[in-house]
């Protein structure tokens, strides 16, 4: 899609284009991880965050009473560190590894080229779609996966509803701006009142979507989805779009295709979405009760047992940053969503 003078996108629109264009897209066109990239993730900062999601799911597939066949599924593997890592800590169980069948579902060609260079020699299917995935017991894990997917967004003004749109005037200065929506319409398509005692909307058309296929799978076959994300569990929605370039904030406006464009997950709205999909909500807790809960502080005491105090102290402070409430501990919520009658709450109470 060219963009022109005076064109009109919706907020989702636009950001697909920034993010997602084949040609100018910037997760199309770059590694965005690391120091050398725009932000760093939970699996870049410690391979132990890999290593107790690891345990989780063979800790779940146990639950499902060891199915001899099932899926795994990450949805979005970035620059394919934690499947790397999830894949060592399986090497030491053998039966659990000679199970799983592993899948991961990437847009990025460019990502994807990181992965499989990363994961090579590794028994793993790269999905086109979600629909490839075969009729057995599947486990969804979407580690800030959802926070990169576009949103709309929508503003309640004198009792009425505007869509909040890109316009641009000038091709190098786009604007925000609102534009009158019926609601109903929008509701009727999702399948519930969105709009209920809300001033402000914001949701991603496509990870209702996702979702969809997933609970279908689910309920098809038994499963579940575990997901890990910037977000907050208020009743009312509200504005969280930001863009991040180079590991600060930046105007969402700006540096269009070069910087990264995010948004915080409401957790209340993805309850009720999983819910009207027949999923039963497993757990929702914050990052730091669920690392604690799955034994990361007792796993950074044993592997740094006998090492020199540099390293030791390198060991904490990372997993001081993945469970810190200043850092990523309570900015980041957890959620398990599965078939209803999987009881499963590892890692979601102590």
């Amino acid at each position: 899609m060219i963009i022109k003078k005076n064109d009109i996108l919706t907020v989702d629109k636009y950001i697909h284009q920034a993010l997602y264009n084949s040609k100018s897209g910037y997760y199309m066109k770059g590694n965005p991880f690391g120091k050398k990239g725009d932000y760093i993730t939970a699996p870049n900062i410690s391979i132990l965050f890999s290593e107790m999601i690891a345990i989780w799911i063979i800790l779940f597939w146990e639950n499902l009473k060891c199915p001899k066949k099932f899926n795994l599924i990450e949805l979005g593997a970035g620059n394919g560190e934690m499947m790397k890592q999830i894949i060592k800590t399986f090497d030491r169980f053998l039966l659990f590894k000679n199970c799983c069948r592993i899948n991961i579902l990437e847009k990025s060609i460019y990502l994807k080229k990181i992965q499989k260079q990363k994961l090579k020699g590794k028994n793993i299917k790269w999905l086109k779609n979600l629909n490839e995935i075969s009729n057995v017991p599947s486990i969804f894990i979407g580690n800030e996966f959802f926070d990169a997917l576009p949103i709309k967004q929508f503003i309640k003004k004198d009792n009425q509803w505007y869509e909040k749109n890109v316009k641009f005037s000038k091709l190098t200065h786009p604007e925000f701006v609102d534009i009158l929506i019926d609601i109903k319409k929008i509701e009727k398509k999702i399948g519930f009142k969105i709009s209920h005692k809300q001033k402000f909307i914001e949701y991603s058309p496509l990870s209702i979507e996702y979702l969809k296929i997933i609970s279908k799978k689910i309920n098809s076959n038994s499963g579940g989805i575990l997901i890990v994300d910037y977000g907050y569990w208020n009743d009312s929605m509200k504005n969280t779009l930001k863009s991040i370039s180079n590991h600060k904030f930046n105007e969402v406006l700006n540096n269009f295709g070069s910087s990264d464009i995010t948004y915080n997950l409401s957790f209340k709205l993805l309850e009720k979405i999983l819910k009207k999909l027949n999923l039963k909500i497993g757990g929702i807790t914050n990052q730091k009760s669920f690392l604690i809960n799955l034994g990361i502080l007792k796993r950074a005491e044993i592997i740094s047992k006998n090492l020199p105090f540099s390293k030791k102290a390198d060991i904490y402070f990372r997993v001081k940053r993945l469970i810190d409430k200043n850092s990523m501990g309570e900015l980041f919520k957890v959620m398990l969503a599965t078939k209803k009658n999987v009881n499963f709450q590892t890692g979601f109470v102590n």
